[in-house]
């Protein structure tokens, strides 16, 4: 049995008439009345009774026909999942991305407005370290990365989707704090312990803050460790050293902590949209396209 018997008996089941019917699916009558012989001798039951003045449903043909319809109609599902899902309109799409992306409001953008076009796509978020995000996409257990800048291996490629500024997070009461609402060096901080992310982390953030610190003539002595930027701010605000952060964090009012700009040349980071060289799904592309798509969040150079 075929999935065209099924549409021939159909169409003559809601038209009861061969003539009508074969106009329908665009045959001749002839072939028509041939394929439907040949249906009820393949199931052994009669489906219509015939008369040279009328075509009835026989009670098989009735029963036969609720079935008959709800398996073209599953079969349309079915193709039509398959085309969405080749368009990107159906399925799952793992996104990785840094701690420090989703402060910018580019990122959560982009995510609501995928949503609202693709409500069918389930979008799995993890939250990785840069260097997390770089291995995923090249194991491709993740299709899009957000990170900061590091370097990359062969065969995965980046798009810079902003620039924004490094700040210094201090406690409210270092004397740093005072006359310096318009920044300050990172020479000023030469003499700090700093908090920041361990090298083992694998932060993009991690190479920068040692190249600003021996550019401003120093070493940094990184005095407690955290793997998670909101934890580097509460362990600031406990007067436990100093940080340098993202722009975009200052937008976290936490009690004790005060931001300031680095005034550094070179203390600008960047988030990165990064994934395989190759092309990659609609649900990727069309992810990527909406991020490339949004303004530039506030603050962001």
């Amino acid at each position: 049995m075929e999935l065209r018997h099924l549409r021939y008996f159909v169409a003559v089941a809601e038209e009861l008439h061969f003539g009508r019917a074969a106009q329908q699916l665009g045959i001749s009558q002839p072939p028509l009345s041939q394929q439907i012989q040949a249906l009820e001798q393949e199931l052994g039951a009669r489906l219509f009774e015939r008369t040279n003045r009328r075509v009835a449903l026989s009670e098989a043909g009735r029963l036969f026909l609720e079935e008959a319809r709800q398996v073209l109609a599953q079969v349309e599902k079915a193709a039509d999942v398959a085309r969405r899902a080749q368009l990107g309109e159906l399925g799952e799409m793992k996104v990785g991305f840094t701690s420090s992306a989703p402060f910018t409001s580019r990122i959560p953008q982009a995510i609501h407005a995928f949503r609202q076009r693709f409500p069918s796509v389930h979008l799995n978020l993890k939250e990785m370290s840069s260097r997390e995000v770089v291995e995923a996409v090249f194991d491709e257990s993740i299709e899009v990365g957000l990170m900061r800048p590091m370097p990359l291996p062969d065969g995965i490629v980046c798009t810079e989707l902003f620039r924004e500024p490094l700040v210094a997070v201090l406690n409210a009461s270092h004397p740093l704090v005072a006359g310096s609402e318009r920044g300050l060096y990172m020479q000023a901080l030469a003499q700090e312990p700093f908090v920041f992310f361990p090298r083992s982390y694998g932060s993009g953030l991690h190479a920068q803050l040692l190249s600003l610190a021996r550019k401003a003539g120093f070493t940094p002595h990184f005095a407690q460790e955290a793997g998670e930027a909101m934890t580097i701010i509460g362990l600031v605000s406990a007067g436990l050293g100093v940080s340098v952060l993202p722009a975009s964090f200052q937008r976290m009012r936490i009690e004790g902590v005060v931001y300031r700009t680095l005034l550094d040349e070179e203390a600008m980071t960047a988030v990165w949209l990064v994934r395989r060289a190759l092309a990659g799904s609609a649900m990727a592309n069309a992810f990527v396209a909406l991020l490339a798509g949004l303004e530039q969040p506030e603050g962001a150079g």
